[in-house]
Order: structure tokens, then C-alpha cells, then sequence
């Protein structure tokens, strides 16, 4: 795998083509609006809606990079699927997910999906906790991407999707709970938590386990993922969602939030990951905390969300170029060990976090 294709030049987008260029990957990035700067691969326009010209872009290349809107993705995927192509891509979506699953049966290729940061990154290290347990009762996944410096009530800025974000916070959750998968609402099930002493909360939202309650399900009895935010955040969001019933006009809800709290370029992402269960008959609790800043990438300050989403999914892609991750059929994150991933020019990055 040398030819990449990269379908979305946001700034997640734009910085994984420029990580696979550094990489040696043969790049070339597709939008609809021409790059504001020059960048170091080829670029050129498409519109994704068209299933005939994506097609045709697709068929010169080895794999294929959906950075775009989650609702675009299965499109990409079965266009990728029909040209015997690997698919990669960031989405937080549970039906785009499971769409890429029946896809997976009878591909060609690796269908990679929530290749991001939750899900993504954050499945890689609780399935690397649950591993270090001889019995494991529970496994708690959390991540933050914050500005550093809030402001309001709402503590907050949309670095991340808007449309990404709406859709965490109003599709329900699945999690495990008493050995039993269940469907819980979002922004529920609130509960503190400190990272180097800054206070957080955090809370139910859609998507970040991926597929883990299923590979779980019978060795792991409580599992769940939360979103983690500056305190009062989620009363502000359940508000404006249920009482305004904005959850009604999700496309204008999004409009709305980035209007009032824009991205910020000084942000941190805060990951939180505990397992405990017993190692030789005694209990323990194991945790993964780390707060990444961002950092300057190809003489560029990148944003932690920016950097922390575009690494994970190329150590990802790298591992498949390398062969350390299977080529064809169904990747489940979970199923990615942590030390490769680590190991990868790119994952390497994740050594910078910090408390």
C-alpha cells in the first residue's frame, strides 16, 4: 500500500495527508475547495456526492482516507469496497459503523472505520489495560478536547465537527453494565473527575467504544465511554438540546453552537482511561491519563485535537503498510496493540502527553 487518496482537506484532513507524505505514501488530496496554501502532495477537486468521479478518482490508488462529514462516509465506503481498495476513516457514526461491518464481509481490502482519537486511540489503550488483568470487572473510558483557557457557561469551543459533536450528544450510548449491553441516553450518568488538578466532568455520549461492548461482552462486565468537559457544561447542552428542543434542528443547533463558542487554537485533549479487575487473586486498578497541547508539525502549530486525530489514523495506516495489522476484512481498534502502534513513526507522538 504506497497511494493514498485523502477526502477532506479540513485541518485533520489536510495534517494526515502531510503525515503520510512524510511517510512516503504516495499522496493525494481531493476537495471541493482548493487549499488555502500550497501544500507538499497533490490536490485536487472532486465532488464526493458523485459515486461515478469518486470511483474513478479511487481506482488509481491503494487505500483511501475519509476525513469528510460522518453522513458521507458509508458512500466512500462502498465506493472503496466495489474497487477492492482499504478504508480508513475517523467516524464516531454507530450506523456508518455498522454499515462498514457488512461491507467488511466480503471485501478485498481492510475496512478500517473510528480510526480517530474515541473511538480510535482510546479503544487501543483500554484494550490494553483489559489485557494486563487476569479477572477484569470493569474498564472506563474518557476524553476531553477543551480550550485551555474557557470562557462562559458552557466552558467550551468547537475545535472538533459541529455535526460530530451534535451527534455525540444526542444519540443514545451503548455501554455494558452488569455483564448485559445496554442503550443509555446521552449526557447522562454524570460524575467528576480530576486530571492534574483541574476539574472535570464527564458524561454519557454516542459512539466512542466503537465496537468494544461486543468483543467485551462476556470477559468485561461494566464498560463505558464518557465525554469529559469543564463542570456546568452538560446542564447548559441538555438546555439548549431538550428544553429549546434544538435536538429537533440538528444542522441549525451546530450552526448556532459555532457561531456562539468558535474554534481556539491554544486547546488540550484529555484522555482518561482506568480498568480494574484482580492480577494474581488481588485487586488492582490500572490507569492511562495523559493532557496533550499542541504542537508544531512540518514548521506549523497544530491543534491537540488536530495532531492527536491525524496520528492515530496514519500510525494506523502505517501498520498496515508495515504488515502488522491484517489486510483485508473488518478492523476492530481494540485488536491493535499498543506498543506497535506506539512504535510507529507517527503513534509516537502519543509519547508527548503530559500531566
Amino acid at each position: 500500500m504506497q497511494k493514498i487518496a485523502v477526502l477532506g482537506l479540513g485541518k485533520v484532513g489536510t495534517l494526515a495527508a502531510e503525515l503520510l507524505h512524510e511517510n512516503r505514501f504516495q499522496v493525494t488530496g481531493f476537495d471541493a475547495v482548493a487549499p488555502a496554501r500550497d501544500l507538499p502532495f497533490a490536490v485536487e477537486a472532486i465532488d464526493v456526492a458523485d459515486r461515478h468521479a469518486l470511483a474513478t478518482a479511487l481506482a488509481a490508488f491503494d487505500g483511501v482516507l475519509s476525513c469528510l462529514p460522518y453522513h458521507l462516509n458509508s458512500g466512500v465506503a462502498q465506493v472503496a469496497h466495489a474497487a477492492g481498495i482499504h478504508y480508513f476513516d475517523l467516524t464516531e457514526d454507530v450506523p456508518t459503523t455498522k454499515a462498514i461491518i457488512e461491507l467488511s464481509k466480503s471485501s478485498k481490502g481492510l475496512m478500517a472505520p473510528q480510526c480517530g482519537l474515541a473511538p480510535g486511540f482510546v479503544g487501543i489503550v483500554g484494550a490494553d489495560l483489559i489485557g494486563q488483568f487476569d479477572e477484569c470487572r470493569s474498564c472506563k473510558m474518557r476524553v476531553g478536547a477543551l480550550p485551555q483557557h474557557p470562557t462562559g457557561l458552557m466552558g467550551y469551543s468547537f475545535n472538533w465537527s459541529p455535526e460530530g459533536v451534535v451527534n455525540e450528544y444526542l444519540n443514545d450510548c451503548e455501554v455494558i453494565e452488569d455483564g448485559q449491553i445496554k442503550w443509555v441516553s446521552a449526557m447522562e450518568w454524570l460524575e467528576k473527575v480530576f486530571i492534574g488538578g483541574t476539574e472535570l466532568e464527564a458524561f454519557t455520549t454516542s459512539g466512542g467504544l466503537g465496537t468494544m461492548c461486543e468483543t467485551y461482552k462476556d470477559r468485561v462486565p461494566n464498560m463505558d465511554y464518557k465525554t469529559m468537559r469543564y463542570p456546568g457544561h452538560v446542564k447548559q447542552m441538555n438546555f439548549f438540546f431538550h428544553e429549546l428542543l434544538m435536538r429537533e434542528r440538528r444542522e441549525e443547533a451546530g450552526q448556532i453552537l459555532v457561531h456562539a463558542k468558535p474554534p481556539v487554537n491554544d486547546d488540550v485533549v484529555y484522555i482518561h482511561v482506568s480498568a480494574e479487575g484482580k492480577i494474581a487473586g488481588k485487586p488492582f486498578r490500572k490507569e492511562f491519563v495523559r493532557a496533550y497541547y499542541p504542537i508544531e508539525i512540518a514548521g506549523i502549530e497544530r491543534t491537540a485535537i488536530a495532531w492527536t486525530t491525524a496520528s492515530s489514523v496514519v500510525a494506523v495506516i502505517e501498520m498496515v503498510r508495515d504488515g502488522k495489522l491484517p489486510q483485508q476484512g473488518f478492523l476492530k481498534q481494540e485488536d491493535i496493540p499498543l506498543a506497535a502502534f506506539l512504535d510507529t513513526s507517527t503513534g509516537a507522538s502519543y509519547n508527548l502527553g503530559r500531566v
